[in-house]
């Protein structure tokens, strides 16, 4: 079975029935938001309509599964060195320490501190669904016509969209060397030790890394004939007008980015603090 992960499947929800340009902007102006605020209630509120917004569109989890597994463990590993570096962050943004538990030298867990990194992992948590959601709800070519169609260069828009295109090919290219290696004997499951996996691994790669670059030269050499990238301007075959959901949508985020600015800056600061 062909491998999927991370890749646009056609479903209809109302997350799919939006155009490509109305999730871009969306996504943006979201994330936007969410980067700049850092009211507790805010994020929490954003949290709550994304998952929501996440459940009514239908995305199987199975299909970024991997990816969020990987999101997390530099999510954790981010969040050890903001306290290695700055363990007494919260305490300067907030004005106020509240000493948890001392730890050695000069790293103190204190409540400041706990907050204030609690507020980032909300950050995270209202982002990464909405960039997850983005991706696997929005055709590679659409996604294309839609960079263009907010001025972004065709040419770039075009190599973003065949990146996304091949993601499920390098997948199956994947499998199937890793197939052909477990064929000839050499083992990548975990009854083999780590560094020997991992040394089987590389030996899977290497051929993908080869196989790769001979498919992206082909491509060139296609899109070169073909006269790719000698005019100003482009069409897309996947473009899609603006209907009334996707305004209606705009709306909704416009909104929602305007009552999330005014409740982060009425009194004057970002942090919303409770002590």
């Amino acid at each position: 079975m062909k491998a999927k992960m991370l890749t646009y499947t056609k479903q209809d929800s109302p997350v799919h029935r939006l155009t490509g340009a109305t999730k871009l902007i969306i996504f943006a102006v979201w994330s936007v938001s969410a980067m700049i605020t850092y009211d507790t209630r805010c994020l929490l509120l954003m949290l709550l309509f994304s998952l929501a917004v996440f459940r009514i569109s239908r995305v199987r989890f199975q299909d970024y599964a991997f990816v969020l597994y990987f999101i997390l463990i530099f999510f954790l590993l981010n969040h050890i060195a903001i306290f290695a570096f700055s363990p007494l962050e919260g305490t300067r943004i907030y004005g106020t320490r509240h000493d948890l538990l001392h730890l050695a030298g000069r790293y103190t867990l204190t409540a400041e501190q706990l907050f204030y990194q609690f507020n980032i992992a909300l950050k995270y948590a209202v982002v990464i669904p909405m960039a997850l959601l983005f991706l696997l709800t929005t055709d590679p070519s659409e996604f294309a016509a839609s960079l263009n169609r907010v001025g972004v260069n065709y040419k770039i828009a075009y190599s973003v969209s065949l990146a996304l295109r091949y993601i499920p090919d390098i997948q199956q290219d994947y499998e199937n060397i890793s197939f052909s290696a477990q064929a000839r004997g050499i083992d990548i499951s975990r009854k083999e030790k780590l560094p020997k996996r991992l040394k089987n691994i590389v030996s899977i790669l290497l051929p993908l890394i080869l196989t790769s670059i001979e498919r992206i030269e082909k491509i060139s050499t296609a899109m070169e004939l073909r006269g790719f990238g000698t005019g100003r301007g482009r069409t897309w075959y996947q473009a899609r007008p603006f209907t009334r959901s996707d305004y209606a949508a705009l709306c909704l985020m416009v909104g929602i980015a305007a009552a999330a600015t005014i409740i982060t800056f009425y009194d004057g600061s970002r942090f919303y603090s409770i002590f």
